[in-house]
C-alpha cells in the first residue's frame, strides 16, 4: 500500500501539476483574449474619442456657418432695402431729372424771346442813334449857319458904328 499512495500522491502530483499547466495556458489565453480584448476597447474608445471630437469640431463649425448664414441673411435683407430706396431714389432723380430739363426747355424758349425782343430794342435804339446823330448833324449845321448870320450881322452892326462915328465926325 505504500506503493500504492506514493503511486497516488505521484499520480496526484502529476495531476495537480497537469492541472497547473492546464490553467496557466488557460490563464495565458484568456489575458491574450482579455489583452486583446481590451486593445479593442481601446481602439473603439479612441474612435468613440475622435468622433467625438470630430463632432464637436462639426458642431462648432455648423455654428459658425449658422452665425454666418444669419449674417449673410441680415446684410441680403440690408442690402435689398438699401437697393429698394435706391430705386426709389432713381425715380425720384429721374422725375426731378424730367421737370429740371422741363425747366430748361422753358428757359430755352424765354431766351430765345428775349433775344428777340433785345434785338428789336437794339434796333429801335440803333434808329434813335441814328435820329439823334442827323439832328446833331442838323443842329451843327444850323449852329453854323447861324453863327454865320451873327458873323454877318456883327460886320453889318461894325460898318453901321463905323458910318456912325464917320458922320460923327463929319458933323
Amino acid at each position: 500500500m505504500k506503493n500504492f499512495q506514493q503511486n497516488l500522491l505521484i499520480v496526484l502530483a502529476l495531476g495537480l501539476c497537469g492541472l497547473c499547466v492546464y490553467q496557466w495556458y488557460a490563464q495565458t489565453v484568456q489575458r491574450t483574449e482579455i489583452q486583446s480584448l481590451n486593445q479593442m476597447v481601446y481602439d473603439r474608445d479612441a474612435v468613440i474619442q475622435g468622433d467625438t471630437n470630430s463632432l464637436a469640431n462639426l458642431n462648432a463649425e455648423v455654428a459658425r456657418m449658422d452665425a454666418s448664414l444669419s449674417d449673410l441673411k441680415a446684410t441680403a435683407a440690408t442690402n435689398e432695402q438699401l437697393a429698394a430706396s435706391e430705386k426709389t431714389e432713381i425715380i425720384q432723380l429721374q422725375f426731378d431729372n424730367e421737370n429740371l430739363t422741363n425747366e430748361v426747355a422753358q428757359y430755352t424758349t424765354a431766351v430765345a424771346q428775349l433775344t428777340a425782343k433785345l434785338k428789336d430794342a437794339y434796333a429801335g435804339i440803333e434808329q434813335q442813334n441814328q435820329a439823334i446823330t442827323n439832328l446833331l448833324s442838323q443842329r451843327d449845321d444850323l449852329a453854323k449857319k447861324y453863327n454865320a448870320e451873327v458873323q454877318d450881322r456883327n460886320d453889318v452892326v461894325a460898318k453901321y458904328n463905323d458910318l456912325v462915328k464917320q458922320m460923327g465926325k463929319s458933323q
